[in-house]
């Protein structure tokens, strides 16, 4: 949390250095130059806020996570789909030699370090941040990750703990089934000793993910971090308002 008072740092200006595909539907846009000058070290896993402009000049703020960081850029990745909101238009169209200006980083979402088994679960828009949990496991971690892709061609090859399976779910229609999630969970053992759990993915989805993790599972609130990042049919301002009515009444 921020301190009360605090203020927050004015977005920097960064340059579009490469972009290219990691997979068909998934667009990795490589930034630099000015920005980094003063951006944190070890970034990877936090989000950023990305001041993404039209071709009006209108500016749209979409949050994203920094998939990697290296001294002198930062990767971030971004789902293409045919209704893609203003940041995967932006990416979709952007150049080298662009200019964007990205707030943050603000905090990283990580899964606790001391569990005795892990759980992560979400679509394409958590990806990179799944992947960068993934990457910070210890090697004695077991666990599962179930991973939600447009198409078998959006599978990424991510490496894992020894005893740690990663689980692909084909869904061409993400948002249309908000059951694929939990009813592949359902299907996976529950192991043994005190879990952690990590889920983020569209709205509906999330809510099923939530009373599953709770109501079945019997989670507690620290042994659990649920988020949605989008929602079938809202704008980003109108997923922002769905979610705080839905926190507010979920308590």
């Amino acid at each position: 949390m921020k301190p009360s008072g605090a203020r927050r740092s004015p977005p920097r200006s960064f340059t579009v250095l490469a972009k290219h595909n990691i997979t068909p539907n998934m667009l990795r846009v490589t930034l630099g130059g000015e920005g980094m000058k003063t951006f944190p070290a070890d970034q990877s896993g936090a989000y950023v806020k990305l001041h993404c402009p039209n071709e009006e000049g209108q500016i749209s703020v979409r949050t994203y996570t920094v998939r990697a960081q290296r001294d002198d850029a930062i990767d971030v990745d971004f789902v293409l789909h045919d209704h893609g909101g203003p940041a995967s238009r932006w990416a979709a169209n952007a150049q080298p030699g662009d200019t964007i200006n990205v707030g943050g980083p603000g905090p990283k979402k990580r899964v606790a370090p001391d569990a005795d088994w892990y759980l992560l679960a979400g679509d394409m828009t958590a990806l990179p941040a799944i992947s960068d949990n993934i990457e910070a496991l210890p090697e004695h971690a077991r666990g599962y990750a179930v991973i939600e892709v447009l198409g078998a061609e959006d599978i990424q090859p991510l490496s894992t703990p020894a005893h740690f399976d990663i689980k692909w779910v084909i869904n061409p229609h993400p948002g249309d089934n908000s059951d694929l999630l939990v009813d592949t969970l359902r299907t996976l053992p529950w192991l043994s000793g005190r879990p952690t759990v990590w889920s983020a993915c569209e709205f509906s989805s999330m809510r099923k993910l939530r009373a599953y993790f709770k109501n079945e599972c019997g989670l507690q609130r620290n042994e659990l971090y649920v988020s949605s990042y989008w929602k079938l049919g809202s704008s980003e301002d109108g997923h922002r308002l769905e979610k705080r009515a839905d926190a507010e009444q979920e308590g």
